[in-house]
């Protein structure tokens, strides 16, 4: 039986490592960047233009996702339906993981697809931004909102959805309960929402 995850989070709640450990503990497929590669492949568009325009909202939108491209689309929107389609056809052939890039939206019309939420208390996420990625602790706190910001705007521009709010998920996991608790929930959440037993 097939099945998505799909995990949104907040910049620093460590979400992106918690879809991976998933993907890892149920042995299937993991998405996030690879998503620039699967869209290139498929588009015809250079990877490096996904990537500049990768979660960016870009011109106008109507809210209606168009089903081709046309000569009047932005280059934010062509890279949003570029990755609209490479989503579409990833989960209707294989169970897996997707980070970000408004997937549970895209996927809110097929089955056995469940959308996270991942989040922690700001001060958490400045400090694992800066342990992890690297950021100035100067510039983490300034970092952190801005990040969010982007991916705010993003999700709320191309889907009619609020980013951050808690009923545009099955799942909301505070990622302060620890990292392996986070796998745990998700991994028990799905199969009570799935009816059926993830084999690891």
């Amino acid at each position: 039986m097939k099945y998505v995850i799909t995990i949104s989070r907040e910049y620093g709640s460590g979400g992106h490592f918690i879809a991976q450990k998933l993907a890892e503990r149920l042995g299937i497929p993991f998405y996030d960047n690879e998503l620039l590669t699967k869209a290139a492949e498929s588009s015809g568009m250079s990877k490096a233009v996904l990537e500049n325009y990768d979660e960016k909202k870009d011109g106008f939108f109507s809210g209606i996702i168009p089903t081709s491209y046309g000569f009047d689309m932005s280059m934010g929107q062509k890279v949003f339906l570029a990755q609209f389609d490479a989503i579409r056809k990833i989960a209707s052939q294989e169970s897996c993981i997707i980070v970000g890039r408004c997937a549970d939206y895209v996927l809110r019309d097929m089955p056995n697809v469940l959308s996270v939420f991942i989040h922690a208390p700001l001060e958490s996420r400045i400090n694992r931004a800066i342990k992890y990625y690297g950021v100035e602790p100067k510039k983490a706190k300034d970092t952190v909102l801005r990040m969010d910001k982007k991916r705010r705007n993003y999700y709320n521009f191309y889907s009619d959805r609020d980013w951050a709010k808690a009923d545009t998920y099955d799942l909301c996991i505070n990622s302060d309960v620890g990292i392996e608790e986070a796998v745990d929930a998700i991994k028990t959440f799905a199969e009570r929402m799935f009816k059926f037993k993830i084999e690891e």
